[in-house]
């Protein structure tokens, strides 16, 4: 019994030094312009291992937001420039999915449901005692792991498969059901020639006079990609089909 109870509780140290570790790894954009509340949170987070990047103002935080990846969000409402809703609003309407905690000094029923009806993923009433603020985050990001354990990833490609979008960097478009298929089926096989009767039997289980349909999508794939990066990311293999890689040239 002894030793059963030794096993159970080393296995908790390991899932405790484990979770340690992910949340260690995280990135935390703080959308806030009271210098006092900046520094509760910034320096106690900062000692939970987190990486912290502060914006004073809704605009400052908005080209954040756009320009690099965040792990989550804290957002306080009422900022200058650019309020909070506005900025998350903003964000996604970009498709920016990133997990955004609003943290403010509005307490109201009707700021609490314009700030969930906007896209935020939770919301916390200051003050707030750090504890609190740390388990609202876990519990955010938690969920946002969960979800992203079944994204379809490539180089700094991500593909959703609940929602089709397919994103490069903080740059998100929409797939309808065939691209979605077809971008699948390339990352699942990434950087390994497919022939398009092998794209053709994944997306419409036909490959009857399949070359011309393939042909179409792809472009239309490549347009999507276009609108995201310059990169050029399908590659046509002569005699073959296509190929997932990244390469300046789009023929191999």
């Amino acid at each position: 019994m002894a030793s059963k109870r030794g096993v159970r509780a080393l296995n908790l140290w390991i899932c405790a030094c484990f979770c340690t570790i992910l949340w260690a790894a995280m990135d935390v954009l703080v959308i806030e312009d009271e210098a006092k509340v900046v520094e509760f949170i910034s320096k106690g987070l900062e000692e939970e291992g987190y990486t912290v990047q502060v914006a004073f103002n809704g605009k400052q935080g908005l080209d954040l937001a756009k320009t690099q990846r965040y792990d989550i969000v804290l957002l306080d409402l009422m900022l200058p420039e650019i309020d909070g809703l506005k900025v998350l609003r903003n964000m996604r309407a970009w498709g920016i999915n990133t997990p955004v905690l609003i943290i403010t000094a509005k307490n109201s029923k009707e700021d609490v449901v314009k700030g969930l009806d906007t896209g935020s993923d939770d919301y916390l009433t200051k003050p707030f005692s750090f504890e609190e603020l740390l388990a609202r985050m876990r519990a955010l990001l938690r969920r946002s792991a969960a979800r992203d354990g079944h994204m379809h990833r490539y180089e700094d490609m991500t593909l959703n498969p609940y929602s089709r979008i397919l994103s490069v960097g903080a740059k998100e478009v929409e797939l309808t059901e065939k691209e979605f298929l077809i971008m699948e089926l390339l990352i699942k096989n990434s950087e390994r020639p497919l022939t398009r009767r092998e794209i053709a039997e994944y997306v419409w289980q036909n490959t009857t006079d399949s070359t011309n349909i393939v042909d179409v999508y792809i472009n239309f794939l490549r347009k999507k990609i276009e609108s995201l990066t310059s990169r050029k990311y399908i590659q046509t293999v002569r005699g073959i089909g296509y190929i997932l890689k990244e390469e300046n040239d789009k023929t191999i």
